[in-house]
């Protein structure tokens, strides 16, 4: 029989990780679908209907501006962290830890400065003038005693949409556009977790070589189908 004693003393399973909190623009993504919908369905055409140059170049054009659009549109996100913040821009991958993130601003452009200055826009997490508008209506009419609709079009959509798994919860406060409460969260977060032993480290940058080498090939080739004649 069991003691226990013995039952305290059995392995325990481990605690699992607290999960990144995401953002991404929906509006990014839906756009670069539809733009890689067009420009797949126009370039596949040409590479197996056209003639003489015109697949070679059909190929060059896709191989340039499918990674480009990919970039620009579906790879910006932003993960937040219990220990540093990662930001996956267009061209370039910058991971700081909390205790290196000086300030979260937001101005025409959401961007993180580090405790050297340097500053890193949030590509995942625009800024929009006509939202900003939006919601000083409602906190208006709230404040003359209309009552307020929380959560806009994107409160609800919860993980992978601005404001991470939070975005759906019902706030109290002012009303604030949807980006504007993504980076009230993130200020937060680096608020709670700058001066934790784990949150410490060195600014990283990488490199997208997955988007910048695809891109430069078709480019090269472009111009020297195009330089050939």
């Amino acid at each position: 029989m069991t003691t226990p004693e013995h039952q305290s003393s059995a392995p325990q399973p481990p605690v699992p990780a607290t999960r990144d909190r995401v953002y991404r623009s929906p509006g990014g993504i839906a756009g670069g679908v539809l733009l890689l919908a067009v420009i797949g369905w126009l370039g596949i055409d040409a590479v197996v209907s056209g003639e003489g140059r015109t697949p070679w170049l059909a190929l060059a054009v896709l191989l340039l501006l499918v990674p480009l659009v990919v970039a620009f549109t579906l790879r910006p996100a932003v993960f937040a962290g219990e220990d540093r913040l990662r930001v996956r821009n267009p061209l370039r991958v910058v991971v700081l830890p909390w205790g290196q993130v000086a300030s979260l601003r937001s101005g025409y452009t959401n961007e993180v400065v580090a405790a050297s200055g340097t500053k890193y826009q949030l590509w995942a997490i625009p800024v929009s003038l006509r939202a900003r508008k939006k919601a000083a209506r409602q906190e208006a009419r709230r404040a003359a005693g209309g009552g307020r609709g929380r959560g806009g079009v994107l409160g609800g959509m919860g993980q992978g949409a601005f404001g991470g798994a939070g975005a759906a919860a019902v706030q109290d406060g002012p009303v604030r556009a949807e980006t504007d409460q993504a980076m009230d969260d993130l200020r937060a977060l680096r608020d709670a977790r700058e001066k934790a032993r784990s949150a410490q480290g060195e600014v990283t940058v990488r490199w997208a070589y997955e988007i910048a080498g695809p891109a430069v090939a078709g480019a090269v080739l472009l111009a020297v189908l195009l330089a050939v004649g």
